[in-house]
């Protein structure tokens, strides 16, 4: 198997990242975004999904998180994007769904080249610490846009938005994992009638 690996940086006015991915770690991770709750959310995606991620971010938190939270799910994006290559030999669909006490998250992933992204249910309070429950949501957008992910996700129940949104990012890593795995008996193949993603 080749290497699925990729390297980012990214610099505008707003952030600048430097973010490291492999897709076939072992779910070590070195997060630095400033927001004590999102690297904890980033922690969590590369222990749980085996991804080792190294992410490094100045962002312009004076003004709030959506500039971090959006620009490090776009980089993030493209590194996966980047380190899948061809898709050669991917599962390409995973579904997965994570409870965390009373809260209950299912994500469906088809790693497809074609961005699409779909988002039922709502947080249950506005804030986590320093981060809007919302930029969760907002943070799952940016990724499969820029990772060429069709993307669903249904927030089903809770009445706690920090088990929501660990939830999601949970589901999110462990459906990615599921999906972006080699499958053995296509590995020389592109799983699609059109021959490629």
């Amino acid at each position: 198997m080749s290497d699925r690996t990729a390297a980012v940086f990214r610099e505008t006015a707003e952030t600048t990242i430097d973010l490291s991915l492999d897709i076939d770690g072992n779910g070590e991770a070195d997060i630095d975004t400033g927001i004590g709750f999102f690297d904890h959310m980033l922690t969590a995606f590369a222990k749980h999904g085996l991804f080792d991620l190294d992410v490094e971010c100045d962002g312009d938190l004076h003004v709030d998180d959506h500039h971090t939270v959006e620009d490090v799910a776009i980089v993030l994006g493209e590194a996966f994007a980047d380190a899948l290559g061809d898709k050669r030999g991917i599962v390409r669909y995973a579904d997965r769904k994570v409870p965390l006490d009373e809260a209950v998250v299912g994500v469906v992933v088809d790693v497809s080249g074609r961005p699409h992204f779909g988002f039922e249910g709502e947080f249950s309070q506005e804030t986590i610490g320093e981060f809007t429950s919302d930029m969760a949501r907002h943070f799952a957008y940016s990724l499969s846009m820029n990772a060429g992910l069709t993307l669903h996700v249904d927030v089903e129940r809770g009445v706690n938005a920090h088990h929501e949104v660990e939830a999601l990012f949970k589901a999110l890593t462990r459906a990615l994992d599921d999906a972006t795995r080699i499958d053995e008996r296509r590995a020389d193949d592109t799983p699609s009638t059109k021959g490629e993603l």
